[in-house]
């Protein structure tokens, strides 16, 4: 009797770990990986016009000599993003919050809350982009400034925050009725029961797809180079057109997936952190 739940264990930890042949799992997975990459790669430097391509996209020496331009360039990319992000999570989360809200009386408030996520959602980037960095500027308001960095990042902003308020409404309406009954039988009103207990449980849950959106916006950054300001792409672009060769491309790229892959990496960890957690709560 006694050896039965040892038995279990040590079924499960061999099922969960890939039991004695985890090794032999992680040798093929390497060798088949190895022999793929290689038949691909193979294949790209055995093509006909291989030689030209390298010359023009993959030269070392163009490499080099626009790295660093395209590199000082990029940071402007990185604030563009670090502020536009900030203001997402909070526009973004009031434009959820008043969509959430219940009763008639607050139905025009939801509906200018739809309208707007619909219209952003539907409007290709790039085009609100054009619109705000040419359109705002030509109407040489007094006191408005016609910075194209900031108009670009408000388009950034405005795209995404409708994006973002339906993950963060997700969020709020997957937190269970029963948890908002509770608070306000502990006595707290509804914009409390929202602060202290909806949201918290809503903003955690969305983490992961928030993350998500974000990838997707700092990729989008390039695209305020379409107005006028020297960020990592319009750089490569300078070079580019200077010597006839698209490795600055190239380098923009590299930097680009510097940025991506391990946000990406860091989202996938969180995703399955949480599905650990939910099936330990499961299971227990």
């Amino acid at each position: 009797m006694t050896d039965a739940p040892s038995s279990a264990g040590d079924r499960r930890s061999r099922i969960l770990g890939g039991g004695g042949g985890a090794g032999r799992n992680v040798a093929v997975a390497l060798v088949s990986t190895a022999v793929v990459f290689t038949a691909l790669g193979l294949l790209v430097v055995n093509s006909s016009g291989w030689e030209e391509v390298r010359q023009k996209f993959l030269n070392g020496e163009e490499f080099r000599t626009w790295f660093p331009d395209v590199l000082s360039a990029f940071w402007l990319d990185v604030k563009i993003f670090c502020v536009a992000e900030v203001v997402i999570l909070a526009f973004a989360l009031g434009i959820a919050v008043l969509r959430s809200l219940p009763g008639p009386v607050f139905f025009p408030i939801r509906a200018l809350a739809i309208v707007y996520t619909d219209i952003f959602r539907g409007v290709p980037t790039i085009l609100v982009v054009y619109i705000l960095g040419f359109g705002v500027p030509g109407l040489q308001l007094s006191g408005v400034s016609t910075d194209p960095v900031i108009w670009g990042t408000v388009a950034l902003v405005l795209v995404y925050s409708a994006y973002v308020a339906e993950v963060y409404r997700a969020g709020i309406e997957s937190v269970h009725p029963s948890q908002e009954a509770a608070a306000r039988s502990l006595g707290l009103s509804r914009w409390q029961a929202l602060r202290f207990v909806i949201l918290p449980q809503a903003v955690r849950r969305v983490v992961p797809p928030l993350l998500n959106d974000f990838i997707g916006l700092q990729k989008d950054t390039a695209l305020v180079a379409l107005i006028g300001p020297v960020e990592a792409f319009r750089q490569a672009d300078i070079g580019a057109n200077a010597d006839f060769n698209y490795t600055p491309y190239f380098c923009a790229a590299v930097l680009f997936v510097a940025v991506t892959v391990p946000l990406a990496r860091f989202t996938d960890w969180l995703i399955a952190r949480d599905r650990r957690r939910q099936q330990g709560g499961r299971a227990a």
